[in-house]
């Protein structure tokens, strides 16, 4: 099985029951991963033997509680770090008006008392490349039955597409075909059908990249002139010629003329901000710099109990029919109930369901006060044994999976098992193998 393949496999239960994508903290040392490993090969050594039922609701448990623990370590690894002293520490940085652009605070400089602020025009944001096709009868048949390709070409690499047109597909048939086609390829190309009050419909093809590659804004090409199979439907669906070509943005920053082929771009080593619109007033702008120490610990607080309740609610889930499931939620409340009245007092409040609730100005009142330190104290307690529960399900999410012991190991005498730890990989492909 290919990677694609793969890919193709874990993103079919990703998006919907787990977190889809990377991030800064999804890097790590040579040192953590070796601690990983070693603490998978502890945890297979000591495991028991087990036979797990390979169905759908368990495969897409063991995703969901995976993706759910992973996402959770990451929001607090990104809220200033892993240390005692750093931990909910990180700054974040603000936007007077965030239609015209948001930023992030991506500096590492902690021993800085004065952080710059910058002002920014927007006059165009950078665009995509867009092939809007022409516009067919849905109902019609204009491709006659024939084995077809075309080809896409992307960065001097072309991807030669192969589809079949029997006798009853229609045009619309044949478009939806060839954007689940395009789709499906992953190859930096998003397609899709539009349809108009004469149910015509036209298939489009939309680059993922913005910007021009030296000047040019031909981002891709579309042609059948050299393709392996019938030649006819590039000309018939119109979807070789550029509707619009891509275009760099186009800004003002801190009274400079400046230019970027991506609508994010940093300043500085220190802001990422991203582009999101034209101010709706000529010359309007938006001023970017960083939150009061303040600000930014109750923001951060607000980020970490999002990812927690995010946790909970991916755990509570299926509790109703894995056992595990409500095991795995009440480890997590009795986790929180040690923090409960401390945390109670800084304005965030357990409901019954396990979730969190901020009032946000008792929040804000606790962390402008003088005793601050002292009262936020008990959060960081918090957000450390969240980290290593967090780490724990995610290192070893078949322990809270429903399952069926054969046999305990000989004490003393046991072996590492290959992949106990990481069954659920297996339980994913063992039905596409």
């Amino acid at each position: 099985m290919n990677t694609s393949a793969l890919n193709t496999i874990y993103n079919h239960y990703l998006p919907t029951y787990g977190i889809k994508g990377t991030s800064s903290q999804d890097t790590h040392k040579k040192s953590e991963l070796r601690s990983i490993y070693n603490s998978i090969v502890k945890l297979n050594k000591e495991s028991p033997l087990y036979l797990i039922k390979s169905n759908k609701e368990n495969r897409e448990y063991a995703v969901g509680i995976k993706e759910g623990a992973r996402e959770l370590s990451n929001t607090i690894s990104s809220l200033g770090g892993l240390d005692e002293n750093e931990v909910l520490s990180k700054k974040t940085a603000f936007s007077t008006n965030e239609e015209i652009a948001s930023a992030t605070y991506i500096g590492e400089d902690a021993d800085l008392t004065e952080f710059p602020e910058i002002e920014l025009q927007v006059n165009s944001l950078a665009t995509e490349q867009v092939n809007t096709g022409n516009f067919v009868s849905s109902s019609g048949k204009g491709l006659a039955q024939n084995a077809y390709s075309f080809d896409i070409g992307i960065n001097n690499l072309n991807y030669e597409f192969q589809f079949n047109v029997d006798s009853e597909d229609t045009n619309r048939d044949v478009q939806d075909r060839l954007a689940r086609l395009v789709n499906n390829s992953n190859i930096g190309i998003t397609a899709s059908v539009l349809e108009d009050a004469s149910q015509n419909s036209s298939l489009r093809l939309t680059s993922a990249n913005t910007g021009t590659v030296n000047g040019n804004g031909l981002l891709f090409t579309v042609s059948d002139d050299k393709t392996s199979k019938a030649a006819g439907v590039v000309d018939f669906l119109g979807i070789g010629i550029p509707t619009r070509l891509a275009t760099d943005s186009d800004f003002i920053l801190n009274g400079t003329q400046r230019s970027t082929a991506s609508n994010q771009f940093t300043v500085e080593k220190m802001y990422e901000v991203t582009l999101k619109g034209i101010a709706a007033t000529e010359g309007g702008t938006t001023t970017i710099g960083l939150k009061t120490d303040t600000e930014s610990l109750t923001e951060n607080i607000s980020h970490l109990i999002g990812g927690f309740n995010n946790f909970m609610r991916a755990a509570s889930e299926f509790s109703d029919n894995q056992h595990r499931a409500g095991s795995l939620v009440k480890e997590v409340k009795s986790l929180s109930s040690e923090y409960q009245n401390s945390l109670d007092a800084i304005g965030l409040r357990f409901g019954d369901n396990g979730y969190i609730e901020i009032d946000e100005s008792l929040l804000k009142e606790s962390a402008s006060s003088e005793d601050a330190s002292e009262l936020f104290s008990s959060v960081k307690d918090f957000t450390a044994s969240l980290y290593r529960k967090a780490n724990q399900v995610s290192i070893n999410p078949m322990n809270y999976v429903d399952k069926t012991i054969v046999a305990y190991k000989n004490p003393g005498r046991n072996f590492a098992s290959p992949y106990v730890t990481s069954a659920y990989s297996g339980m994913m492909f063992n039905s596409y193998c």
